[in-house]
């Protein structure tokens, strides 16, 4: 059971976008980072483990090529060996900044050719893979190069360390391990294999309805759809393991705490709930237990995620909510 703890308060609403909100811990300095956007801005905020905020930052979309004002599409802390990095991305281009927000290291300015297509030019879905920050841009993934995967914009990215998955596999299957996955608003999944030229291993067709949200654990592809449904298929087969008719309404955020296989799943139903993966020691199948649902009344609930490894916290971002709701387990 999870009990809700002292909310977070924003300057303003979060916008109504799916995975609307991004959570960095930092046990040794007992802070945890919140990073949610609205319109040309994303607000980053520090808070102590009781949720008193200590620090606020606002940070801008850059201009870029253009006439009408950018609008930030993502916010993202993404966890490099070495270094953590803050991602934005935007209708202009992809900035990325040292994990505070203070200083802007790098910045990729979106084809301004592309427009000529009459479709819209963005950014959207942000991920870290090894040495890799992998964002998707209309329908192709920017990292160290361009991969062409999908013939519809991408919704999200996620990714896991290949580690994790080496001591289930066999040595003859270890080149065929998944630690990149893509969705897009057909719901077709792209699968990858990460390293310095990525390897698409197979596609997961959809079935007309978009994916805003995908997670990978152990091999395991969570995809979040646009009619509620939460689907598990092995990443490097596409084999459907499991369907869960989760929600009543559009899924807008997934998320996973790895230490203990928690898959959070969130909607516009206002409910958030969580699920508990396994992987059946007979058979190897994955198996699904239902361990919590809360309900945000009259929200338009656009973001969730855990707020530590374990699961035992987590956060829910609201369009129209100018606090950041914030659950621990009891």
């Amino acid at each position: 059971m999870f009990r809700r703890e002292r909310s977070i308060p924003l300057r303003g609403s979060a916008a109504a976008l799916c995975n609307n909100l991004s959570v960095l811990q930092l046990p040794v300095r007992n802070l945890t980072h919140f990073g949610v956007v609205h319109g040309p801005s994303a607000q980053l905020l520090s808070a102590a483990p009781e949720g008193v905020p200590l620090a606020q930052r606002q940070l801008q979309a850059k201009e870029g090529a253009g006439v009408s004002p950018p609008l930030i599409t993502q916010v993202h802390w993404c966890v490099l060996p070495f270094r953590v990095l803050l991602v934005l991305t935007s209708h202009r281009g992809i900035q990325m900044y040292e994990s505070d927000g203070s200083v802007m290291v790098y910045w990729h300015a979106l084809d301004a050719g592309d427009a000529s297509l009459v479709q819209a030019v963005f950014a959207r879905g942000i991920a870290a893979s090894g040495h890799f920050i992998c964002v998707a841009k209309g329908s192709n993934i920017v990292l160290s190069e361009e991969l062409a995967g999908h013939q519809t914009p991408v919704t999200d990215i996620a990714t896991e360390p290949a580690q994790g998955q080496l001591d289930c596999k066999p040595l003859e299957n270890r080149d065929c391990i998944a630690d990149v996955v893509t969705a897009d608003d057909s719901g077709l999944l792209c699968v990858w294999r990460s390293g310095p030229e990525f390897k698409l291993l197979t596609r997961i067709p959809g079935f007309g309805v978009p994916c805003p949200s995908v997670q990978l654990w152990q091999g395991t592809i969570a995809a979040g759809y646009g009619n509620g449904q939460v689907r598990l298929y092995e990443a490097s087969t596409g084999t459907l393991h499991v369907q869960i008719d989760a929600h009543a309404r559009a899924i807008c955020a997934l998320d996973l705490a790895p230490e203990v296989g928690k898959l959070l799943s969130a909607a516009e139903d206002t409910f958030v709930h969580i699920w508990k993966l396994s992987r059946s020691p007979e058979g190897g199948y994955v198996e699904v237990e239902h361990c919590h649902g809360e309900c945000v009344p009259d929200t338009q609930v656009c973001g969730a995620r855990f707020c530590d490894p374990s699961g035992s916290s987590f956060a829910v971002t609201g369009y129209d909510l100018a606090e950041i709701l914030r659950f621990s387990s009891m």
